[in-house]
């Protein structure tokens, strides 16, 4: 076979496929995209088993690229996948959990405020949680010093992976129903605690005002892994149309994304407690700085969070990054 001349024969139809590959196709156009395509991949494969590697087919297998990538669909540009990663699909995760967060965060407190004032109201449960020297020492001395014990870059950073392992926990083993809920005990009690013996020797007012500046944010994390993982278990147990495979592969594409939001907000905590809880700055000015910390990220989960829902983004991947999905009644 003559390369050249099959080239020139069949030069205005690879120049048409080109032409389709670049314009914006109605129905008749895909069809005969398709069926271009499929006659110069015959010329494509005449040009290889006879000639080999030449300019002509060079030519045609570029062409056939273009054309290919336009019937497949083609990945989103990185960039793009970051900014609507941070921009619509995490605040849209985020704003699904709202309510849970909430009903989790009234709860905890409870549990917090009613472990303290049982605890730090009769002496030999406070008794039992050890000596008299060492619960006064750690009231007076080892609650504070534990912030500054340590260079602030140093504990931000040791406070930051801890936190954020615990969350990510939550979110990843959420599945099983029990771990975010034994969690979210251990913190409440673990703190309602804590404060029992500070509130015993006095110390009641240092700390909430140790525990505030960074807390808020913390916490609130927390809550929030928390009801994300609490939500996979629920898709799990309670899968609708969808089979339980289904309903909890969609769950854990759209909502183990909140893991990987909350490392970032749990660092912004992490440094508010390294940098401003323990240090000489006035309180007013701490709590302020980790009322702020707490104000950006609930701007981001509900307003953002809200715009994102109402453009129709649900935190789950699109459909060319997850398969098309298999449809089901109701």
């Amino acid at each position: 076979m003559d390369a050249d001349a099959l080239a020139d024969a069949r030069s205005r139809e690879w120049a048409r496929l080109e032409e389709l590959s670049r314009e914006r196709l109605d129905g008749a156009g895909v069809d005969e995209l398709i069926t271009r395509y499929r006659a110069a991949s015959a010329d494509l494969a005449d040009l290889q088993s006879s000639v080999g590697s030449s300019p002509q087919s060079a030519h045609l297998s570029t062409i056939l690229a273009r054309a290919r990538l336009r019937l497949t669909g083609q990945g989103e540009n990185v960039l793009g996948q970051v900014g609507r990663f941070f921009a619509r699909q995490l605040p849209a995760a985020l704003y699904r959990l709202r309510w849970t967060t909430l009903v989790i965060a009234l709860a905890s407190l409870a549990v917090i405020v009613g472990v303290a004032l049982w605890v730090s109201s009769d002496p030999a449960l406070v008794a039992a949680l050890g000596s008299k020297a060492d619960l006064q020492y750690y009231a007076e001395h080892s609650f504070t010093d534990y912030y500054t014990e340590n260079p602030a870059a140093v504990f931000a950073g040791m406070v930051w992976t801890n936190n954020a392992w615990i969350a990510a926990q939550c979110v990843l083993f959420g599945v099983t129903g029990i771990w975010p809920l034994m969690v979210l005990m251990q913190n409440a009690v673990g703190v309602g605690v804590a404060v029992a013996v500070m509130i015993a020797f006095g110390r009641g007012d240092v700390v909430v005002l140790y525990l505030l500046p960074h807390g808020m944010l913390e916490l609130t994390c927390i809550f929030v892994a928390a009801a994300a993982g609490l939500h996979i278990f629920w898709a799990w147990l309670v899968p609708g149309a969808r089979s339980r495979g289904e309903a909890l592969a969609r769950a854990g594409r759209s909502l183990g994304t909140v893991a990987i939001g909350l490392v970032f907000a749990l660092g912004l905590s992490g440094l508010v407690e390294g940098f401003v809880t323990g240090w000489g700055l006035p309180w007013p000015v701490k709590i302020g700085i980790g009322a702020l910390a707490l104000g950006v990220f609930l701007a981001y989960m509900l307003v953002l969070g809200r715009r994102a829902v109402r453009l129709g983004e649900t935190g789950d991947l699109t459909e060319f990054e997850a398969g098309t999905p298999t449809l089901v009644a109701g």
